[in-house]
Protein backbone atom coordinates (compact mmCIF):
# COMPACT_ATOMS: atom_id res chain seq x y z
CA UNK A 1 0.00 0.00 0.00
CA UNK A 2 1.49 3.51 -0.75
CA UNK A 3 1.15 5.77 2.10
CA UNK A 4 -1.16 8.63 2.25
CA UNK A 5 1.12 11.11 1.59
CA UNK A 6 2.39 9.60 -1.08
CA UNK A 7 -1.43 9.78 -2.71
CA UNK A 8 -2.10 13.20 -1.92
CA UNK A 9 1.16 14.40 -3.81
CA UNK A 10 0.31 12.51 -6.66
CA UNK A 11 -3.75 14.10 -6.51
CA UNK A 12 -1.40 17.61 -5.90
CA UNK A 13 1.08 16.83 -8.95
CA UNK A 14 -2.28 15.64 -11.37
CA UNK A 15 -3.95 19.00 -10.14
CA UNK A 16 -0.64 21.49 -11.04
CA UNK A 17 -1.18 20.88 -14.76
CA UNK A 18 -5.04 22.23 -13.91
CA UNK A 19 -4.68 24.54 -11.40
CA UNK A 20 -1.37 26.08 -12.17
CA UNK A 21 2.19 26.09 -10.15
CA UNK A 22 0.24 27.31 -6.78
CA UNK A 23 -0.36 24.22 -6.68
CA UNK A 24 1.98 22.25 -3.88
CA UNK A 25 3.84 25.52 -3.10
CA UNK A 26 5.33 25.87 -6.71
CA UNK A 27 7.28 29.11 -7.09
CA UNK A 28 6.37 31.55 -9.67
CA UNK A 29 8.34 31.00 -13.06
CA UNK A 30 9.81 27.57 -12.31
CA UNK A 31 9.24 24.12 -14.81
CA UNK A 32 8.95 20.92 -14.66
CA UNK A 33 11.34 18.16 -16.66
CA UNK A 34 10.53 14.67 -16.97
CA UNK A 35 13.62 11.86 -17.73
CA UNK A 36 13.73 8.07 -17.73
CA UNK A 37 17.30 6.66 -17.49
CA UNK A 38 17.13 3.40 -15.59
CA UNK A 39 16.43 3.04 -11.55
CA UNK A 40 15.18 6.15 -10.56
CA UNK A 41 17.84 6.38 -7.31
CA UNK A 42 20.73 6.45 -9.95
CA UNK A 43 19.23 9.52 -12.24
CA UNK A 44 17.67 10.98 -8.95
CA UNK A 45 21.08 11.50 -7.47
CA UNK A 46 22.87 13.94 -10.00
CA UNK A 47 20.25 16.23 -10.60
CA UNK A 48 19.45 16.91 -6.91
CA UNK A 49 23.27 18.56 -6.76
CA UNK A 50 22.57 20.37 -9.78
CA UNK A 51 22.67 24.25 -8.94
CA UNK A 52 19.23 25.65 -10.22
CA UNK A 53 16.94 22.63 -9.34
CA UNK A 54 14.70 22.92 -6.84
CA UNK A 55 13.87 19.07 -6.37
CA UNK A 56 14.13 16.06 -8.09
CA UNK A 57 11.25 13.66 -7.47
CA UNK A 58 11.65 9.88 -8.23
CA UNK A 59 8.36 8.29 -9.50
CA UNK A 60 6.32 6.92 -12.46
CA UNK A 61 5.52 7.70 -16.16
CA UNK A 62 4.07 6.15 -19.25
CA UNK A 63 1.13 4.10 -17.89
CA UNK A 64 -2.02 4.15 -17.30
CA UNK A 65 -3.54 2.47 -14.40
CA UNK A 66 -4.05 4.88 -11.47
CA UNK A 67 -1.92 5.25 -8.67
CA UNK A 68 0.60 2.29 -9.41
CA UNK A 69 3.02 1.36 -6.98
CA UNK A 70 6.36 0.11 -7.16
CA UNK A 71 5.68 -3.68 -6.83
CA UNK A 72 3.43 -3.27 -9.96
CA UNK A 73 5.77 -1.24 -11.99
CA UNK A 74 8.73 -3.26 -10.91
CA UNK A 75 7.05 -6.42 -12.41
CA UNK A 76 7.37 -5.04 -15.71
CA UNK A 77 3.32 -5.86 -15.74
CA UNK A 78 2.29 -1.91 -16.43
CA UNK A 79 3.66 0.14 -18.88
CA UNK A 80 5.28 2.76 -16.83
CA UNK A 81 8.91 3.81 -16.53
CA UNK A 82 10.94 4.49 -13.26
CA UNK A 83 11.49 8.40 -13.95
CA UNK A 84 12.60 11.56 -12.03
CA UNK A 85 10.53 14.35 -12.51
CA UNK A 86 12.36 17.81 -12.04
CA UNK A 87 11.77 21.39 -10.94
CA UNK A 88 13.95 23.60 -12.33
CA UNK A 89 14.22 27.52 -12.07
CA UNK A 90 14.81 28.08 -16.25
CA UNK A 91 16.70 31.57 -15.14
CA UNK A 92 19.82 29.40 -13.07
CA UNK A 93 19.97 26.30 -15.50
CA UNK A 94 18.38 25.44 -18.87
CA UNK A 95 16.78 22.95 -20.41
CA UNK A 96 19.42 21.70 -22.23
CA UNK A 97 21.73 21.99 -19.58
CA UNK A 98 19.40 19.35 -17.60
CA UNK A 99 19.48 17.17 -21.02
CA UNK A 100 23.31 17.54 -20.74
CA UNK A 101 23.46 15.88 -17.25
CA UNK A 102 20.72 13.44 -18.54
CA UNK A 103 22.57 11.97 -21.26
CA UNK A 104 25.79 11.26 -19.32
CA UNK A 105 23.93 9.13 -16.31
CA UNK A 106 23.20 5.86 -18.41
CA UNK A 107 23.66 4.33 -21.42
CA UNK A 108 20.90 5.89 -24.44
CA UNK A 109 22.40 2.99 -26.90
CA UNK A 110 20.27 0.04 -25.05
CA UNK A 111 16.38 -0.32 -25.97
CA UNK A 112 16.26 -3.46 -22.96
CA UNK A 113 16.53 -2.07 -20.03
CA UNK A 114 19.61 0.11 -18.27
CA UNK A 115 22.36 -2.09 -17.18
CA UNK A 116 21.61 -4.75 -14.40
CA UNK A 117 17.83 -3.73 -14.27
CA UNK A 118 16.11 -5.30 -17.38
CA UNK A 119 12.57 -4.75 -18.70
CA UNK A 120 10.56 -2.36 -20.09
CA UNK A 121 9.87 -0.63 -16.58
CA UNK A 122 14.04 0.63 -16.50
CA UNK A 123 14.22 1.61 -20.49
CA UNK A 124 15.10 5.31 -20.83
CA UNK A 125 12.56 7.77 -22.11
CA UNK A 126 12.30 11.65 -22.32
CA UNK A 127 9.14 12.68 -21.49
CA UNK A 128 8.57 16.63 -23.14
CA UNK A 129 6.10 19.45 -21.36
CA UNK A 130 5.37 21.66 -24.44
CA UNK A 131 6.70 21.71 -27.30
CA UNK A 132 9.45 23.88 -26.61
CA UNK A 133 11.17 21.07 -24.71
CA UNK A 134 9.90 18.78 -27.44
CA UNK A 135 12.02 20.41 -29.87
CA UNK A 136 15.14 21.35 -27.85
CA UNK A 137 15.38 17.83 -27.02
CA UNK A 138 15.28 16.45 -30.40
CA UNK A 139 17.68 18.65 -31.37
CA UNK A 140 20.15 17.39 -28.19
CA UNK A 141 19.46 13.92 -29.18
CA UNK A 142 20.73 14.29 -32.92
CA UNK A 143 23.76 16.62 -31.53
CA UNK A 144 24.85 14.01 -29.15
CA UNK A 145 24.24 10.92 -32.40
CA UNK A 146 26.40 13.07 -34.81
CA UNK A 147 28.71 13.26 -31.66
CA UNK A 148 30.01 10.07 -32.15
CA UNK A 149 30.31 9.38 -28.61
CA UNK A 150 28.57 6.56 -28.81
CA UNK A 151 28.50 3.94 -31.58
CA UNK A 152 25.61 2.46 -31.66
CA UNK A 153 22.30 4.10 -32.46
CA UNK A 154 20.41 6.07 -29.47
CA UNK A 155 17.25 4.19 -29.25
CA UNK A 156 16.04 6.72 -25.98
CA UNK A 157 12.67 7.88 -27.48
CA UNK A 158 11.22 11.59 -26.73
CA UNK A 159 7.71 10.79 -25.60
CA UNK A 160 4.85 13.27 -24.37
CA UNK A 161 4.71 13.78 -20.51
CA UNK A 162 1.59 11.73 -19.63
CA UNK A 163 0.52 11.97 -15.37
CA UNK A 164 3.64 11.42 -12.92
CA UNK A 165 3.23 9.46 -9.61
CA UNK A 166 5.76 9.71 -7.26
CA UNK A 167 7.12 6.85 -5.86
CA UNK A 168 6.68 5.80 -2.27
CA UNK A 169 8.33 7.71 0.36
CA UNK A 170 11.02 5.33 0.98
CA UNK A 171 12.26 5.88 -2.46
CA UNK A 172 13.03 9.69 -1.96
CA UNK A 173 16.27 11.04 -1.71
CA UNK A 174 17.53 7.59 -1.79
CA UNK A 175 21.01 8.47 -2.43
CA UNK A 176 20.94 10.41 1.01
CA UNK A 177 18.89 8.53 3.27
CA UNK A 178 20.28 5.40 2.38
CA UNK A 179 23.73 5.90 1.33
CA UNK A 180 25.76 2.91 1.65
CA UNK A 181 23.11 0.58 0.08
CA UNK A 182 22.85 3.45 -2.85
CA UNK A 183 26.17 3.05 -3.95
CA UNK A 184 26.68 -0.39 -3.54
CA UNK A 185 23.85 -0.49 -6.47
CA UNK A 186 25.30 1.98 -8.24
CA UNK A 187 28.95 0.36 -8.13
CA UNK A 188 27.33 -2.97 -9.22
CA UNK A 189 24.98 -2.09 -11.59
CA UNK A 190 27.87 -1.19 -13.97
CA UNK A 191 26.67 2.37 -14.51
CA UNK A 192 29.64 4.27 -12.98
CA UNK A 193 31.66 1.80 -14.91
CA UNK A 194 30.14 2.77 -17.91
CA UNK A 195 29.88 6.53 -17.39
CA UNK A 196 33.81 6.66 -16.48
CA UNK A 197 34.70 4.66 -19.65
CA UNK A 198 32.54 6.88 -21.99
CA UNK A 199 33.01 10.15 -20.43
CA UNK A 200 35.88 10.15 -18.44
CA UNK A 201 36.29 10.55 -14.74
CA UNK A 202 34.98 14.02 -14.49
CA UNK A 203 32.04 13.26 -16.35
CA UNK A 204 29.56 13.09 -12.79
CA UNK A 205 31.56 15.99 -10.99
CA UNK A 206 31.46 18.55 -13.62
CA UNK A 207 28.01 18.23 -14.30
CA UNK A 208 27.08 21.26 -16.43
CA UNK A 209 30.22 20.84 -18.93
CA UNK A 210 31.63 17.21 -18.43
CA UNK A 211 34.68 16.67 -20.23
CA UNK A 212 34.23 13.05 -22.71
CA UNK A 213 36.95 10.16 -22.45
CA UNK A 214 39.54 10.02 -24.21
CA UNK A 215 38.60 7.49 -26.50
CA UNK A 216 35.14 9.80 -27.55
CA UNK A 217 37.67 12.75 -27.94
CA UNK A 218 39.36 11.18 -30.53
CA UNK A 219 36.44 9.92 -32.44
CA UNK A 220 34.85 13.38 -32.26
CA UNK A 221 37.68 15.96 -32.64
CA UNK A 222 39.80 16.17 -35.64
CA UNK A 223 42.86 15.54 -35.51
CA UNK A 224 44.28 19.25 -35.22
CA UNK A 225 41.62 20.06 -32.52
CA UNK A 226 42.91 16.68 -30.64
CA UNK A 227 46.15 18.34 -30.95
CA UNK A 228 45.62 21.62 -29.50
CA UNK A 229 43.30 20.99 -26.66
CA UNK A 230 44.98 17.91 -25.45
CA UNK A 231 48.63 17.93 -26.72
CA UNK A 232 49.21 21.89 -26.22
CA UNK A 233 49.79 22.11 -30.10
CA UNK A 234 49.83 25.34 -31.83
CA UNK A 235 47.60 26.18 -34.92
CA UNK A 236 49.17 28.10 -37.87
CA UNK A 237 48.61 31.80 -37.72
CA UNK A 238 45.95 33.77 -40.42
CA UNK A 239 45.14 29.63 -41.14
CA UNK A 240 42.63 29.09 -38.55
CA UNK A 241 38.95 29.12 -38.20
CA UNK A 242 38.19 32.68 -36.42
CA UNK A 243 40.97 34.73 -36.61
CA UNK A 244 39.29 36.89 -38.66
CA UNK A 245 35.47 35.99 -37.80
CA UNK A 246 33.64 39.31 -37.37
CA UNK A 247 29.87 37.81 -36.43
CA UNK A 248 28.29 38.22 -33.27
CA UNK A 249 28.61 34.92 -30.78
CA UNK A 250 30.26 33.67 -28.05
CA UNK A 251 33.10 31.09 -28.43
CA UNK A 252 32.96 27.77 -26.23
CA UNK A 253 35.42 25.26 -25.33
CA UNK A 254 35.22 22.75 -28.56
CA UNK A 255 35.75 19.95 -25.59
CA UNK A 256 32.72 20.72 -23.19
CA UNK A 257 31.10 23.50 -23.92
CA UNK A 258 31.59 25.66 -21.29
CA UNK A 259 31.21 29.61 -22.41
CA UNK A 260 35.09 30.86 -22.41
CA UNK A 261 34.57 34.10 -24.72
CA UNK A 262 32.26 36.57 -26.69
CA UNK A 263 32.65 38.66 -30.01
CA UNK A 264 31.84 41.85 -27.77
CA UNK A 265 35.72 41.21 -26.85
CA UNK A 266 37.31 40.28 -29.98
CA UNK A 267 39.85 42.55 -31.49
CA UNK A 268 42.16 42.31 -34.54
CA UNK A 269 45.09 41.77 -32.82
CA UNK A 270 47.76 41.30 -35.84
CA UNK A 271 48.57 38.11 -34.61
CA UNK A 272 46.79 36.04 -36.95
CA UNK A 273 45.33 33.98 -33.91
CA UNK A 274 41.73 34.92 -32.78
CA UNK A 275 42.85 37.93 -29.71
CA UNK A 276 40.07 38.97 -26.82
CA UNK A 277 40.25 41.70 -23.95
CA UNK A 278 39.17 39.53 -21.40
CA UNK A 279 37.26 35.92 -20.81
CA UNK A 280 33.46 35.91 -21.08
CA UNK A 281 33.35 33.64 -18.15
CA UNK A 282 36.54 34.25 -15.83
CA UNK A 283 35.94 31.31 -13.85
CA UNK A 284 36.13 28.78 -16.46
CA UNK A 285 39.68 29.92 -16.92
CA UNK A 286 42.32 28.43 -15.35
CA UNK A 287 46.12 30.03 -15.73
CA UNK A 288 48.97 27.90 -15.99
CA UNK A 289 52.86 29.10 -15.93
CA UNK A 290 54.06 27.50 -19.02
CA UNK A 291 57.90 27.44 -20.13
CA UNK A 292 58.02 24.85 -22.73
CA UNK A 293 60.04 27.15 -25.37
CA UNK A 294 62.45 28.28 -23.10
CA UNK A 295 60.34 31.78 -21.84
CA UNK A 296 58.01 32.03 -19.23
CA UNK A 297 54.51 32.14 -20.77
CA UNK A 298 50.50 32.45 -19.38
CA UNK A 299 48.88 29.76 -20.36
CA UNK A 300 45.04 29.70 -20.39
CA UNK A 301 43.49 26.29 -20.19
CA UNK A 302 39.66 25.93 -19.75
CA UNK A 303 38.29 24.81 -16.18
CA UNK A 304 35.74 21.99 -16.98
CA UNK A 305 37.23 20.45 -20.44
CA UNK A 306 41.01 21.00 -18.93
CA UNK A 307 42.04 22.11 -22.53
CA UNK A 308 44.45 23.65 -23.69
CA UNK A 309 43.58 27.12 -25.12
CA UNK A 310 46.70 29.25 -25.98
CA UNK A 311 48.68 32.16 -23.60
CA UNK A 312 47.91 35.77 -22.12
CA UNK A 313 49.86 38.66 -22.90
CA UNK A 314 50.14 41.64 -21.44
CA UNK A 315 50.38 43.71 -24.85
CA UNK A 316 46.73 44.33 -25.52
CA UNK A 317 44.56 47.47 -25.89
CA UNK A 318 43.79 49.87 -22.97
CA UNK A 319 42.88 49.88 -20.28
CA UNK A 320 42.90 46.29 -19.47
CA UNK A 321 46.34 46.12 -21.14
CA UNK A 322 45.53 42.26 -22.10
CA UNK A 323 45.67 39.84 -25.12
CA UNK A 324 44.04 36.57 -25.14
CA UNK A 325 45.79 34.67 -27.55
CA UNK A 326 43.92 31.95 -28.51
CA UNK A 327 43.45 28.71 -31.02
CA UNK A 328 40.70 28.25 -33.02
CA UNK A 329 41.26 24.72 -32.19
CA UNK A 330 40.01 25.10 -29.00
CA UNK A 331 36.84 27.19 -29.53
CA UNK A 332 32.88 26.37 -31.01
CA UNK A 333 31.39 29.36 -32.87
CA UNK A 334 28.01 30.13 -31.31
CA UNK A 335 26.29 32.88 -33.39
CA UNK A 336 24.19 35.41 -31.99
CA UNK A 337 20.73 33.97 -32.87
CA UNK A 338 21.66 30.47 -32.16
CA UNK A 339 22.48 31.15 -28.14
CA UNK A 340 18.73 30.19 -27.39
CA UNK A 341 18.33 26.55 -28.80
CA UNK A 342 21.93 26.07 -27.69
CA UNK A 343 21.30 26.70 -24.47
CA UNK A 344 23.07 29.94 -23.69
CA UNK A 345 20.34 32.17 -23.87
CA UNK A 346 22.17 33.81 -21.14
CA UNK A 347 24.09 35.93 -23.15
CA UNK A 348 21.43 37.42 -25.11
CA UNK A 349 21.82 40.97 -23.43
CA UNK A 350 25.52 40.95 -24.10
CA UNK A 351 23.95 41.64 -28.09
CA UNK A 352 21.02 43.48 -27.38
Amino acid sequence: MRSLKAVIYAILVSLSGILGSAVGGENEGFEKATFAGGCFWCIEAPFDKAPGVDRATAGYMGGHKKNPTYKEVSSGSTEYLEVVQITFDPDKISYKELLSIFWRQFDPTDAGGSFHDRGAQYMSAIFYHGEKQRDIAIESKKALEASGVFEKAIVTPIREAGTFYPAEDYHQDFWKTNTSHYERYRKGSGRDEFIKKVWGTKGISAQKYPKPSDEALRKRLSKLQYAVTQEEATERPFQNEFWDNKKEGIYVDVVSGEPLFSSTHKYRSGTGWPSFTRPLVPENMVRKQDTLLGMTRTEVRSKHGDSHLGHVFNDGPKPRGLRYCINSAALQFVSKGDLEKAGYGAFMPLFE
